[in-house]
């Protein structure tokens, strides 16, 4: 039977309409409960740790207890790439994390963390929340039995750590780099060795050699994780991650259990804590670049050739995939979108930023 059916049948005669009123609504669970939290993060990784840590911690002290979420970090229930297995079979009730590495289930899943060439943080809320995205994400969520949030945001993502400067487009073949996502898929298209490997694994594969370069997050995060002890050659703009949101998933039917206020707090809880997140980056980020520079990190762009061929492998990353019907409706809503917050931003605040960094040099 259904989980949301009731009895439309009662073999006493007038309790027929009694039983019907009283079952009508849904089931919550009553009484105080832990949920239990899995994540793709290590325990401590700066920032990544702290948005999961937050979004628990709100729901927690919203509900007044009623609701303990255990958050779990990567490991420690779960490897952080079982994460949504956990959370779909019910062996977790939540998890927290990057979407897009959940692309092997569904390459839709790519948008709501970042795709490459895609959105920054600002252009990704606006359409989250005005354009349609949320409501594409539960459907995508609700495939697979998730009731899904935008729980957290990194801001811009760096270009990454090299051993080497990159001066062509050339200089990726045959390079073993870290990164997730479609933008790992865009960056193969160039020869590199892609490798998807969770957060806690990669100074070491870096340090060994298993890897060459990695892109992680930013300044603070990447410097919290000792990147700088391996390597000097750091590339401060990345095509892959403009503006990257994590996602807070709960088992729909645990979701479904709880009280319409509880799942309000929930959904709350998610947004606060995606702002909190991403001020949290923003905020550390600037001071962390100058320690990095002092301690002798060099900080490059990539040359404009290096910008064209990434632009021309992710569109054809998004070419492949759209024969899923499901994938062109979301690209067909988030581009749009896209270039529409860009063209006021563009000419608003990026206009500003230019003349307030002309004007204090002056």
């Amino acid at each position: 039977m259904d989980r949301r059916s009731f009895l439309t049948k009662a073999t006493i005669g007038g309790a027929t309409a009694a039983a019907a009123s009283t079952l009508a609504a849904p089931m919550y669970a009553q009484g105080n409960r832990t949920l239990t939290m899995v994540t793709t993060w290590g325990r401590g990784l700066a920032g990544v740790h702290d948005s999961a840590q937050r979004d628990a911690d709100m729901i927690t002290a919203m509900t007044d207890g009623q609701l303990t979420v255990d958050l779990k970090a990567a490991g420690e229930l779960v490897g952080a790439f079982e994460v949504f297995d956990a959370v779909t079979s019910g062996q977790a009730d939540m998890y927290h994390g990057a979407d897009y590495y959940f692309v092997g289930q569904h390459p839709a899943y790519a948008f709501f963390t970042c795709v490459p060439m895609g959105m920054t943080a600002q252009e990704l809320v606006n359409w989250y929340y005005q354009g349609g995205g949320h409501e594409f994400h539960d459907e995508l969520g609700k495939t697979f039995g998730l009731k899904s949030f935008l729980g957290g945001n990194t801001g811009a993502q760096a270009g990454g750590w090299f051993r080497k400067e990159i001066t062509s487009a050339d200089d990726f073949n045959g390079l073993k780099f870290r990164m997730p996502g479609l933008g790992g898929l865009a960056l193969g298209k160039l020869g590199a060795s892609v490798q998807n490997l969770p957060g806690g694994e990669v100074y070491q594969a870096l340090a060994s050699g298993a890897i060459d370069g990695t892109e992680w997050i930013g300044p603070w995060a990447d410097e919290k994780a000792g990147f700088q002890e391996i390597t000097k050659f750091y590339y401060t703009a990345g095509f892959h991650e403009p503006g990257a949101g994590l996602s807070l998933a709960m088992n729909r039917d645990v979701f479904e259990s709880l009280t319409p206020s509880q799942q309000k707090i929930v959904e709350v809880a998610a947004g606060e804590g995606h702002q909190w997140s991403l001020s949290q980056f923003l905020a550390n980020n600037g001071s962390a670049l100058t320690r990095l520079q002092a301690a002798g990190v060099k900080t490059l762009e990539f040359p404009d050739s290096v910008w064209d061929a990434f632009a021309k492998a992710s569109q054809e990353v998004h070419d492949e995939n759209m024969g899923d019907e499901l994938y062109k409706r979301v690209y067909d809503s988030y581009m749009p979108s896209m270039k529409s917050s860009a063209a006021w931003i563009d000419k608003s605040d990026g206009a500003y930023t230019r003349q307030r960094t002309r004007t204090q040099t002056m």
